[in-house]
């Protein structure tokens, strides 16, 4: 999986050391660093245009200088700016200002007029607080310029682990950063800052991603679950492929299941099956053709349901209603031996606190006052009891905050930790999904397009989940796949996507990874 794993800013630095140890010199990472620089800077703009390079008094301003000395040896037009004193420098960055021949010039923003690009080049990954003083101003002068601009790991004022932007942050055109992409590349609105981004190998040694070191954190894409992805056998059956159980709403609220249920069915799944209130029959009856029908109006009509092994993965949740009959529900899945997709409405039944806890929520149930059997803990100690069958949560932001209302830090921390707390693979959806496991793996996704923010989307992901799950595919993976596949079905189809159009696109995406 080498390649794609994120560092954080503790471990980009331990990395570095260790390359050090291992007999690679500083000085040469650093020269490698302001050469893939140079050579991002050379693709942008034409020879002999003007560059301002801003450099900052530590190892991101050496990258810098190294910059501005190959480009002014390519005959570009090249203004040095220091912020501080070129005698405080120290270290690689004092020998680099050393090397360049050039003047230093003071910085101030009126220093960006005439130029043709900015090469960033303050601060990196590695600050720890908001930028201030001459600093800010420059970050505000460089983003009101028009100038195209190329950022030095990161964006000056972006945290590099957390990818939040706690006061002025330049907004780069494009970024080149070293030897792996770090959370903020990936995370937002880090990754809006950024631009584009460009990984240079530097000369760390790959070796140096071992034992304590060794990275948690992917960038969601195929090569961290593409040996793992299902591929029907030549001598396979449907039965071989799994039965997909989705628990429909009832009438006039059951279209989400069905969505589903036509993801789950797309995402490969042998059979699926949606089991519908009496009152929705009619209707599921009206719009299935390959997905079958049963009825299924109690916890305890769902349990004999799933008596039969064979129904080896159950959806709960899209169009469900928030209840006390869903939470039953959800209860009776988690007690069969199957494993567990839970989406919208099952886990807001299990919530702290419900939308409106006072009044009319779901279809025809009253919600009461939580009682102990219908709070957080009660779904947590569900999923524990049965560590043997895998169980994802797919919440959006409102249903995760009234799930894990305690969670705190950056979307990773948050993830990672309701993962660890529930005992299931939790999928945190947005421009920048998250998928964290509970023994600590996590997944960042980068692929989904603004238009796949559509309704209905969810209740596609969600069948693609339990379209994965059901053929065997392993719990992470399964929730990291299917969250990619979503992303590129989306981008596939285009403009004017509904969520209707992803089962139907996504045959045309499995098809480019085979």
């Amino acid at each position: 999986m080498s390649g794609f794993e994120l560092l954080t800013r503790e471990q980009m630095a331990r990395a570095d050391r260790l390359a050090v140890a291992a007999g690679v010199p500083s000085l040469t990472l650093m020269e490698n660093a302001g050469r893939a620089v140079a050579d991002a800077a050379m693709a942008m703009i034409k020879p002999g245009a003007r560059i301002a390079v801003f450099c900052g008094p530590g190892n991101n301003g050496g990258d810098g200088l190294v910059a501005a000395r190959l480009l002014k040896r390519a005959s570009y037009d090249v203004r040095l700016h220091l912020l501080g004193d070129k005698s405080a420098l120290s270290g690689d960055a004092a020998e680099m200002a050393r090397w360049w021949d050039g003047p230093v010039r003071t910085m101030e923003p009126h220093a960006l007029e005439s130029m043709h690009l900015i090469i960033d080049a303050l601060f990196g990954a590695g600050l720890t607080r908001p930028l201030d003083g001459l600093a800010a101003q420059m970050a505000a002068a460089m983003n009101e310029s028009g100038l195209p601009i190329l950022a030095v790991d990161v964006p000056s004022g972006l945290d590099g682990t957390s990818g939040a932007a706690g006061g002025p942050v330049v907004q780069a055109t494009r970024t080149v950063t070293f030897f792996r992409k770090k959370l903020a590349h990936v995370l937002l609105p880090g990754r809006a800052l950024c631009g584009d981004v460009i990984v240079a190998e530097i000369g760390i040694p790959a070796s140096v991603l071992t034992g304590d070191l060794g990275p948690s954190t992917f960038e969601n894409a195929p090569r961290l679950w593409q040996t793992s992805l299902p591929r029907p056998s030549r001598t396979g059956h449907k039965y071989a492929r799994g039965h997909a159980l989705v628990v429909s709403g009832p009438a006039f609220h059951s279209g989400a299941a069905r969505l589903a249920a036509r993801g789950a069915l797309r995402a490969g799944a042998g059979l699926v099956t949606v089991a519908s209130p009496p009152s929705a029959l009619p209707e599921n009856a009206a719009h299935l053709t390959a997905i079958m029908l049963t009825p299924c109006e109690s916890p305890a009509a769902l349990s004999r349901l799933l008596e039969d092994t064979r129904k080896n993965v159950l959806l709960i949740g899209p169009g469900a209603g928030v209840s006390s009959n869903t939470a039953a529900m959800t209860t009776a899945a988690l007690r069969s031996g199957a494993a567990v997709v839970l989406d919208a409405d099952a886990l807001t039944s299990f919530a702290e606190t419900k939308p409106d806890d006072d009044g009319p929520v779901g279809f025809g149930f009253t919600a009461a006052k939580h009682t102990a059997a219908q709070r957080p803990a009660s779904l947590f100690e569900l999923i524990q009891e049965n560590q043997a069958r895998p169980v994802v949560l797919t919440p959006h932001e409102g249903e995760f905050a009234r799930l894990f209302p305690d969670a705190s830090g950056s979307k990773l921390d948050r993830v990672r930790s309701a993962a660890a707390q529930s005992g299931a693979i939790v999928i945190l959806k947005g421009a920048d999904t998250v998928i964290a496991a509970p023994d600590g793996r996590a997944a960042i996704n980068a692929n989904a397009p603004p238009w796949l923010a559509t309704a209905g989307s969810g209740d596609v992901l969600a069948g693609f989940v339990t379209g994965l799950l059901v053929q065997g595919m392993p719990a992470f993976e399964a929730a990291c796949a299917a969250v990619w596949l979503h992303g590129e079905a989306a981008t596939a189809f285009g403009p004017g996507l509904i969520a209707e159009d992803l089962p139907d696109v996504l045959p045309r995406v499995l098809a480019a990874l085979a």
